[in-house]
């Protein structure tokens, strides 16, 4: 990779990211009702501070002043805990695939707070990719039904997941913001640890009263997915990306998600969404494709 730019180097990481987090709506749709959300977040985040942490020690190791103001931690743990929250509970109910339309709204509302926070603008190009994203992933979420879109029925699960969202979309320029040179892993781990103090503060009585040993086997095994593939490796992933690239374009990627999401469904026997669907799909694919066309350094 030592030929590759900056910002090349960013988009084959959300590349990466883009296929990591699909996984992690398939398996979550099938434990989401055997384990309460805020319990199986807040061992997700311990699990992945572990890792993360061992990462940091064996390779550049961890200074004392990349704690420095440890509020930060706290801010970016808890936006993402909250994220990872609402995920759970709406996945409830929300089917996978229309989970993860709501999730490509994502970079909307990120273009939205990076202006806010970084006064990042948007080109033409880039707000018409972001309109056409949105389209595809209302279609998506109405299930390809006009007259449910025109009356705007969305399921309970969505609208949970999409506060969550907003949550996710505060998260990556927050990210931009707040750092201060320490090294992805590093700010990663510190951000893990700060959202595990507050996800088992909040989440102790469903802690305790989880039977652990009396789980499903498809808990666990989504438990270690999350926490090692759509947890540590992709925190990383997105923290590498968002120093490299514009927040609007790094959430760009999301568009890509329902894609890998029917891979996912495919692979586990439950079926692909139907020809319409597929069409909404599609266009949160041209999204992404507008969106890399022309790209300007971050």
């Amino acid at each position: 990779m030592g030929a590759l730019s900056q910002p090349a180097r960013g988009h084959l990481a959300m590349l990466l990211f883009s296929a990591l987090v699909a996984g992690s709506f398939s398996l979550g749709t099938m434990a989401a009702n055997l384990i309460a959300p805020a319990a199986l977040t807040a061992i997700r985040f311990w699990i992945a501070a572990a890792i993360i942490g061992s990462v940091a020690l064996a390779t550049k190791g961890i200074r004392r002043g990349d704690f420095a103001a440890p509020w930060r931690y706290l801010a970016l743990g808890g936006t993402f805990g909250v994220y990872f929250v609402l995920m759970f509970e709406g996945l409830k109910t929300a089917p996978a695939v229309s989970a993860a339309a709501v999730f490509t709204l994502t970079p909307v509302m990120a273009a939205g707070f990076a202006w806010l926070l970084l006064r990042q603008m948007m080109t033409p190009r880039m707000a018409l990719a972001l309109a056409v994203g949105a389209s595809g992933a209302l279609w998506v979420i109405f299930r390809a039904d006009l007259a449910a879109l025109l009356r705007f029925e969305v399921g309970r699960g969505e609208v949970i997941y999409f506060f969550g969202c907003v949550a996710h979309a505060v998260y990556t320029p927050l990210v931009r913001r707040l750092n201060r040179g320490e090294s992805p892993v590093v700010f990663t781990f510190g951000m893990l640890v700060a959202g595990g103090v507050i996800l088992t503060a909040y989440g102790w009585g469903d802690l305790a009263a989880t039977e652990w040993a009396e789980l499903p086997l498809i808990v666990w095994i989504t438990l270690l997915y999350i926490s090692i593939f759509a947890s540590a490796a992709t925190f990383v992933i997105l923290q590498y990306a968002t120093l490299r690239l514009p927040s609007a374009k790094v959430m760009a990627y999301t568009y890509l998600t329902p894609s890998w999401v029917i891979v996912w469904e495919i692979a586990l026997g439950k079926g692909a969404p139907g020809g319409l669907v597929l069409g909404g799909i599609g266009l949160t694919v041209i999204a992404l494709l507008m969106l890399l066309k022309n790209d300007t350094p971050a």
